[in-house]
């Protein structure tokens, strides 16, 4: 099966409000509307409604939330919930992060929780999976990544799993310039399929977006796309630039 390509864009804590709209008014400029692929940004909570107002008039981009919290409502201060980015627009939303696991400790159980929570909210989870140095060097690569594909979806009915996104980001590879090649990234997008298929089996499985993300610029974007199994870029810092970000969306 051949997927649209979707190309995200992983803004992290950077670009507030007022920048972000004059991120988008050049951008904007420069990608016409895109019908071969879609486009989502991930800004920060902050930012998101001004994103929202800034690609309102294109339906090839979608906005998503970089975080929601484990629980649906409450007394969580500082915390944004499912329902909250439901309301706002969102239509994705990242889960399981690198940094959020290996920054803010984010456990394998709680990527369960919000898997579910953003699911039952009808927002797209984007779970995200991926290896340190360590655990490649040990071996252990495709041990990892399977462990987090099952806690992601365990508490998933298996048209809501067909119905996710996921993306590959090896922890080395993120902000360090280093890359994996695209055979890596194409074996272990297999490794993750196969894990799909034996959940909800093939066909289900073969139309499940798998993003790769790790140290994607505009050099190296058109060869990532062009890998087998590679069905789309998840994009930190090259994304924060409005130049290389419109040439990386027509790679």
């Amino acid at each position: 099966m051949h997927l649209k390509p979707i190309i995200a864009a992983n803004w992290k804590m950077n670009h507030g409000p007022t920048d972000a709209r004059a991120f988008l008014q050049r951008f904007l400029a420069q990608a016409p509307r895109q019908h071969d692929r879609t486009l989502v940004f991930f800004p920060s909570a902050l930012t998101f409604s001004a994103v929202m107002e800034s690609v309102r008039e294109r339906p090839d981009i979608w906005v998503g939330v970089q975080n929601v919290y484990s629980e649906a409502q409450g007394a969580y201060t500082g915390e944004n919930s499912v329902l909250m980015a439901r309301d706002a627009g969102a239509r994705v939303a990242l889960i399981g992060h690198s940094e959020r696991r290996h920054v803010f400790g984010e456990t394998d159980a709680a990527t369960t929780k919000k898997c579910a929570l953003v699911s039952q909210a009808r927002l797209v989870p984007m779970l995200c999976v991926g290896e340190t140095l360590a655990e490649r060097e040990a071996g252990a690569t495709a041990a990892v990544v399977e462990r987090q594909l099952t806690a992601g979806i365990a508490e998933l009915e298996d048209p809501s799993v067909a119905t996710m996104m996921l993306a590959y980001e090896p922890v080395w590879a993120i902000g360090t310039g280093r890359t994996a090649t695209p055979d890596d990234a194409s074996d272990i997008h297999g490794v993750l399929r196969r894990a799909l298929a034996a959940r909800i089996g093939e066909k289900a499985a073969a139309g499940v977006p798998i993003l790769y993300g790790g140290s994607v610029n505009r050099g190296n974007a058109a060869t990532l796309l062009a890998a087998p199994e590679v069905d789309g870029l998840l994009v930190g810092g090259a994304s924060l630039d409005p130049d290389a970000w419109s040439s990386i969306v027509r790679s």
